[in-house]
């Protein structure tokens, strides 16, 4: 007879050995997927380029400013800059919430992440972290922004809904998401404004402001989350050219 120990050694090889054997696991897993979430009635733009323009003309508008006025960004908050790219953003809005404020910059693509990583080293940025997003998930940690930016870069988010469902929860209550894009089809490096509020609107985000916005070549616009998140089963398509109310 086997002692209890040895039996117990024996039960676990014998689980293991299944568990290997390429048969269906002993622990199922939660699907990463919440979908389905519908696809995005609009063409999607490609990333040309980590750089929408050059920082020194970027300055000359005070671009940065402007828009970080608008947005309501102070000292001591934590900014999320989404599609940071080289970090024009990035490194502007350390300087303005200050040492006791936060800002995350992130990027899909991993040689821009690794570029702005190094520039945030090299400038002593001890406020700012750099992190590699992924195209459907800013991977963004709950209640923690006051504001999420996104500038020049919703036009190339590839499944907008599921973006906007999975970064509702990473806003404080009266946290802010600020997008700033051109009055343009996306298939030209746009959206047009109509387009933006309906996209938004469909995953329970309220517009609280547009404005036109030259220095940054188009519009800024802010969004609230209201209500509860809605079931990605029960998210419904915004159609190019159907007025939105």
């Amino acid at each position: 007879m086997l002692r209890a120990g040895a039996r117990g050694l024996l039960i676990a090889s014998v689980l293991l050995a299944v568990a290997c054997d390429g048969s269906k696991p002993l622990i199922k897993r939660e699907p990463e997927r919440p979908g389905p979430f519908p696809a995005p009635d609009r063409p999607v733009a490609h990333i040309v380029s980590s750089r929408w323009s050059n920082e020194e003309a970027r300055d000359r508008l005070n671009e940065a400013d402007e828009v970080m006025d608008k947005a309501g960004i102070k000292r001591g908050m934590t900014v999320a800059d989404i599609g940071a790219g080289e970090g024009y953003y990035t490194i502007r809005m350390a300087a303005r919430v200050g040492k006791d404020g936060r800002v995350l910059a992130e990027d899909i693509v991993a040689q821009v992440r690794d570029t702005l990583a190094d520039r945030v080293a090299r400038e002593r940025l001890e406020n700012v972290s750099v992190r590699l997003g992924m195209p459907a998930d800013p991977r963004l940690p709950p209640a923690s922004f006051d504001r999420v930016l996104m500038v020049h870069m919703y036009h190339e988010i590839e499944q907008p809904y599921e973006f906007l469902w999975r970064m509702r929860p990473s806003l404080k209550p009266d946290g802010l998401v600020v997008v700033v894009d051109a009055n343009r089809m996306t298939r030209n490096h746009g959206t047009p404004p109509a387009l933006l509020k309906c996209e938004f609107a469909a995953v329970g985000y309220r517009q609280e402001s547009m404005s036109d916005m030259p220095s940054a070549g188009g519009y800024l616009a802010t969004f609230r989350a209201v209500g509860p998140r809605p079931e990605p089963g029960a998210i419904k398509a915004c159609r190019v050219g159907v007025a939105v109310r």
